[in-house]
């Protein structure tokens, strides 16, 4: 079977129009330079993270809660982000948008038994080229060059 006939392109799609509005919105707000490789950086982070097998994720947690200072620390962090979250819950909202894309595509990569390093080169263009796309149309709809 193609590849490309194997491919969740639903999911993809998914994933591509929730980082277009975070394209958009890194667009419109005029970012630096050094914002935009920062959130190449994280997009990478993220779905590098969400491709990860579970054992090596599961590794890396058991770190956070070998003492009672660590379980400390990461709880008043997790106090610290739900404080976030109220606050900005527009940003909260359209982070959890790009989040669950990018979880439903991991979903279904396995599903169609793709490895975890073709899941993560799929995901990775997908999403950089949804954060270029969507830079683009507001660039497009601003300078109103179509009309």
């Amino acid at each position: 079977m193609s590849i490309f006939k194997r491919l969740p392109w639903i999911s993809l799609a998914l994933v591509l129009l929730s980082y277009s509005t975070l394209g958009w919105v890194l667009s419109e707000a005029q970012a630096p330079l050094f914002v935009w490789l920062v959130v190449v950086l994280a997009v990478l982070l993220l779905v590098g993270s969400l491709t990860a097998p579970l054992s090596l994720v599961t590794q890396y947690s058991v770190l956070l809660f070998r003492s009672n200072i660590r379980s400390f620390a990461v709880a008043v962090f997790a106090a610290f982000l739900f404080f976030l979250m109220l606050a900005w819950f527009r940003v909260f909202l359209d982070t959890l948008l790009i989040i669950s894309a990018a979880i439903l595509a991991r979903i279904d990569f396995q599903g169609a038994k793709f490895s975890e390093g073709q899941a993560f080169l799929i995901t990775s263009i997908t999403s950089l080229t949804g954060v270029g796309l969507g830079a683009v149309i507001q660039t497009i709809f601003a300078q109103r060059i179509w009309w």
